[in-house]
């Protein structure tokens, strides 16, 4: 009797000083964060380029490495008793139906105190409904619609910046090429699917054209993940456009590039979105995507100007040897984002976090996109240095080439003839 109650009283003092120590001893401290991305279906494999992103950027923050961004040289975050991120996967399955019903859950049952994602913009905007009506903070690096940020959302908050503003870059392109070559475009030919992504590009675009005095000769809307795209390819040859603008997910950018090339279809540029840039499209048009013109806020060839770009690079080829490419590189930052924000306000409770995040000031050199920094404007909740910069495959890789003082490599304009390739 003696001996139990001795080693009942042994386990009561050790209970106590466990809690007295605080969670980092009786068990390390996790902060729970939700992402969804379409893990399985047609964009399964740009699922897994994020997922791949957002797991490196958790791995930095929860380890110990010597590079310049935010919580890299420490392990976990210090102001959270050393805190790691642990991240909870939903598979959105590319469906905003899924998007809502999993968001709900990672809140509701996983209990997650923040979501990330969703890469689709259609399913972004029905996670985030979810999101805001369960007052839960969410951040998103990977989707583009402008009227994410245009709905007076609370919780939501962007990194990345948006089809409106990559639309404009496009034409501040056009308008740059003429004062640098003497190459004056004067038509252009919109094509984009009908998802909330394609739709908003092809608006933005049309509104875009008209400021900068282009005129379109060819819009065409179509459903997502078409079979045959000849007629749509048919009307834009016959509206001979300049130049050639298609916003597009992976398996349509495929497809596209198959046709026009089958079509022999040959405008003085393409100038595309999205699917040109993903993992899966060279390894499957090969040297068919060749001289087509893709936004991107990411490149390799960055390094060449920000060392800490081809640090980054370099610990994602180690990790999962292949090379990092653009939707990886945007999905890597919202942990960061939330990582920071949890930091400063010193708490998981969801006000405290959205408090934190509208004061966020990232400075430029503690990232690896080109911009200035990430601020949230205080009404839309977009950041506010967020830009984009257009790459041109060559060789069956990306360079930047646009802006012209951040080119690596010289634009080839015009779009060089199939017939003419080697």
């Amino acid at each position: 009797m003696k001996m139990r109650r001795v080693l009942m009283v042994s386990a009561v003092i050790a209970m106590a000083l466990a809690l007295c120590a605080g969670p980092g001893l009786a068990q390390e401290k996790v902060i729970k964060i939700g992402a969804l991305y379409p893990l399985t279906g047609n964009l399964a494999a740009t699922g897994m380029d994020c997922k791949r992103g957002v797991d490196l950027a958790v791995q930095i923050i929860n380890g110990k490495y010597d590079l310049n961004l935010p919580f890299a040289k420490t392990e976990g975050i210090p102001d959270m008793g050393g805190a790691k991120l642990q991240i909870i996967y939903a598979d959105t399955q590319g469906d905003p139906k899924n998007g809502l019903a999993e968001a709900e859950r990672l809140i509701t049952q996983e209990k997650c105190v923040a979501l990330i994602g969703a890469y689709q913009s259609a399913v972004t905007k029905t996670a985030s409904q979810a999101a805001e009506r369960l007052k839960i903070p969410y951040v998103c690096s990977d989707s583009s619609s402008p009227t994410l940020t245009e709905r007076g959302f609370k919780y939501f908050f962007r990194v990345s910046p948006h089809d409106g503003t990559m639309a404009r870059n496009q034409f501040e392109f056009l308008k740059d090429l003429e004062k640098k070559t003497g190459q004056k475009v004067e038509t252009i030919g919109l094509v984009y699917e009908n998802t909330e992504f394609g739709a908003n590009v092809g608006k933005q675009e049309k509104e875009y054209a008209k400021e900068f005095g282009y005129k379109v000769t060819a819009d065409i809307a179509y459903p997502a993940n078409s079979s045959d795209v000849s007629s749509e390819v048919g009307k834009l040859m016959a509206a001979k456009p300049d130049v050639i603008m298609h916003a597009a997910y992976i398996t349509d950018a495929i497809l596209f590039t198959k046709t026009f090339k089958d079509m022999n279809v040959v405008p003085k540029g393409f100038l595309n979105m999205a699917g040109y840039i993903e993992s899966d499209y060279l390894p499957s048009v090969k040297a068919d995507g060749d001289f087509i013109l893709v936004r991107s806020t990411f490149a390799l060839d960055l390094a060449k100007k920000k060392p800490l770009v081809g640090q980054v690079a370099d610990l994602y080829k180690e990790k999962y040897k292949i090379e990092m490419g653009e939707n990886t590189a945007r999905s890597f930052a919202a942990p960061f984002v939330l990582a920071d924000a949890i930091s400063r306000a010193k708490s998981t409770a969801p006000e405290a976090i959205v408090k934190a995040l509208e004061q966020t000031d990232i400075p430029g050199d503690q990232m690896i996109y080109p911009w200035q920094g990430i601020k949230f404007d205080p009404t839309t909740h977009q950041n506010i240095y967020a830009k984009a910069m257009l790459v041109q495959i060559q060789d069956q890789h990306y360079y930047t080439v646009w802006p012209w003082e951040a080119a690596s490599r010289e634009l080839v304009w015009p779009f060089p003839a199939w017939k003419d390739r080697k």
